[in-house]
């Protein structure tokens, strides 16, 4: 019995499947994967989130949205800037933390939008 989310017969296009698989071989799939794999961390998903809402944000305010000491929040934060989805600037004793650039921004308002039209809001 063959499942309904497989194909039935044997047929594929080959010049899309090669031009696919030479896009994927020449593209870094795996710095992708890694930014994905980082915001799948729900804390770093709501800092980031916050990071959205937001310019920027103190360290130790981002510690007191998601409810973490500053060492928890300056370790997540630390994550996303060295994978490249935040940057920070230092002003005085404080640490400021924004996104990186616009994508990053856009890439997380698509994944909120994405989960209210899922709950039909």
């Amino acid at each position: 019995m063959t499942p309904k989310d497989q194909c039935e017969i044997f047929c594929y296009d080959e010049e899309k499947v090669n031009r696919l698989k030479e896009t994927i071989i020449s593209e870094d799939m795996q710095h992708m994967a890694r930014m994905f794999k980082a915001l799948a961390d729900d804390t770093r998903m709501k800092i980031a989130y916050s990071l959205s809402q937001e310019d920027e944000l103190c360290v130790c305010d981002v510690a007191h949205i998601i409810g973490a000491t500053t060492a928890t929040a300056s370790h997540h934060l630390r994550l996303l800037r060295n994978m490249g989805l935040a940057k920070y600037r230092k002003e005085g004793k404080l640490v400021f933390y924004s996104l990186d650039d616009d994508h990053i921004k856009q890439l997380i308002l698509i994944a909120y939008e994405h989960k209210q039209e899922e709950k039909g809001e």
